[in-house]
């Protein structure tokens, strides 16, 4: 099965490794990403803050490019990047004249056939193939699956696939391969995103919340799908923790990590050994690598 793939800025800079556990990964249970040639950036934050008309007609060539390949489905992992393309999906089919206004300039224009899904989307119609892979059980592993603000909540009104306020789609395929996922409070509460570099003090309050509610419901780890969401925990986690006086610190994984390594492949593969905050030990302590 082929499908579109656009990775977007993140996956091809600081969260490479994503990139790389995304396609093989897939790999394993029959889809092909095929990546869209000469995407730009969605404009993720900035555009939205800075320009309305930017923010639309940023994504909306990118949907231009993918729906010129013919294909029905396109899929997105980074949460921004997929938030922003399903909006302005959704905005240009209620605002034909802004529609034929982008058009114009586009080489190759929207048509709106292509549906844009998230990485949890395409993992759940794979849920099957991933049980049938898995050749060990993730036992003892306790994750906090940290979903952020922006897998499920838009700023207009399109589809969900999962609920808003509870999402359990990375539950459920965790749950498949022998983890343990906890109930916990903050798993759509905001990490601060790109606070973390113009705004450090909000961004590091925000995820010192998260990390004391994973802790006090006993999470040994946390397993995340958006790269902003996994570098801020990773990279800013001895911070947050020196700051607020949090003794434990955790592993932060994306969730193709974990299902790479239920399905036999090892760190170096899945470069699990590429976290700032160590993440290795604890698939060794509990006889997964």
């Amino acid at each position: 099965m082929e499908i579109a793939y656009y990775p977007g800025c993140s996956l091809h800079a600081s969260s490479r490794l994503y990139d790389v556990q995304t396609k093989t990964v897939l790999s394993k249970v029959g889809i092909e990403l095929s990546e869209i040639e000469d995407w730009n950036c969605c404009g993720a934050t900035s555009a939205g803050k800075q320009d309305d008309f930017l923010a639309i007609a940023l994504p909306a060539r990118n949907l231009g490019i993918a729906d010129a390949t013919g294909l029905s489905e396109i899929m997105i992992p980074c949460s921004s990047c997929y938030s922003r393309t399903l909006v302005s999906q959704k905005t240009l089919e209620r605002d034909p004249k802004l529609k034929a206004e982008i058009n114009t300039e586009l080489a190759k224009k929207v048509e709106g056939k292509i549906k844009v899904s998230n990485i949890l989307e395409v993992l759940l119609s794979k849920k099957n193939e991933i049980a049938e892979k898995a050749v060990k059980k993730l036992a003892g592993l306790k994750p906090a699956c940290y979903y952020g603000c922006l897998l499920t909540r838009f700023p207009s009104d399109v589809p969900v696939s999962d609920n808003v306020e509870n999402p359990v789609a990375m539950e459920g395929i965790l749950k498949t391969i022998g983890a343990e996922p906890l109930d916990w409070g903050y798993k759509t509460d905001c990490c601060g995103a790109s606070a973390s570099v113009n705004d450090a003090d909000t961004a590091l309050v925000l995820m010192s919340k998260i990390f004391k509610d994973a802790l006090a419901r006993g999470a040994n780890c946390f397993v995340t799908t958006c790269p902003m969401c996994q570098l801020n925990l990773d990279a800013y986690q001895d911070e947050v923790r020196g700051k607020y006086g949090i003794a434990k610190g955790l592993p932060v994984y994306f969730i193709t990590e974990l299902i790479g390594v239920s399905m036999g492949m090892d760190a170096e593969q899945m470069q699990i050994d590429r976290h700032f905050t160590e993440a290795v030990g604890l698939l060794k302590e509990l006889k997964l690598l």
